[in-house]
């Protein structure tokens, strides 16, 4: 199933405070960044695979060299408080819960 960005379902807009969650039965698929931003150390940037998209949980894609599978990477590393996404950036991904440490973004979901 296509999950992006053409099956975008609706938006959050966020800034430092409470955490967001999607709508039952949708996941955030594109967050955009409006400042610098950095995600809270604990469930700051949860996916729903944690070895699959960038996040805060674990290092997704950090097999070892020469394990790579197809649904895993190597090499990868776990973003950390202090870790800063510039303004204008853009994350793609599928996030279950976003808290944000610092900044402000604007996350889109779209049904699972």
């Amino acid at each position: 199933m296509k999950t992006f960005p053409g099956n975008i379902a609706g938006s959050v807009f966020s800034k430092t405070g409470d955490a967001i969650v999607p709508p039952t039965d949708c996941n955030f698929v594109v967050i955009t960044t409006f400042e610098a931003t950095t995600f809270s150390n604990t469930l700051g940037l949860v996916a729903e695979t944690a070895t699959r998209y960038a996040n805060t949980e674990d290092a997704a894609g950090d097999l070892a060299a020469d394990a790579e599978t197809t649904l895993e990477g190597s090499g990868g590393e776990e973003v950390v408080v202090g870790d800063s996404f510039p303004a204008n950036c853009t994350i793609f991904g599928k996030y279950t819960k976003i808290t944000l440490q610092s900044g402000s973004i604007i996350a889109y979901y779209a049904r699972k």
